[in-house]
């Protein structure tokens, strides 16, 4: 999420994506982002504990509850408002900016 940029980098997409169905914990949301993008992406923990850090700054998401696990807290993080409507404005942004060559390219097979 880069001040004046349009969108958002492609590990903030769907690290919100993999928050849409609900509160993820750390190594869930890993998980989720892997499968979300076919394999394309994945967090080293630093990266994703960092990228959490900002977007909660920002308001995007908050955690949701921290329970103890083997000895060891696990923080749930949820989406917000905010982060839920910022996620869907860029595959609106994303859906769009597709259709332009989708249109090229079909236009180009029927010429």
């Amino acid at each position: 999420m880069t001040k004046g940029s349009s969108g958002l980098s492609e590990q903030t997409y769907f690290v919100l994506a993999a928050l849409l169905d609900g509160p993820l914990h750390g190594h869930a949301i890993i998980k989720r982002v892997v499968d979300l993008s076919q394999g394309r992406i994945t967090l080293a923990v630093g990266t994703l504990y960092g990228a959490l850090d900002r977007l909660a700054t920002n308001g995007v998401i908050v955690v949701d509850r921290e329970e103890v696990v083997n000895g060891r807290k696990r923080r749930y993080f949820r989406i917000t408002d905010e982060g839920s409507a910022m996620v869907q404005a860029e595959a609106q942004r994303m859906q769009q900016a597709a259709s332009v060559v989708t249109r090229r390219i079909l236009g180009a097979l029927f010429t």
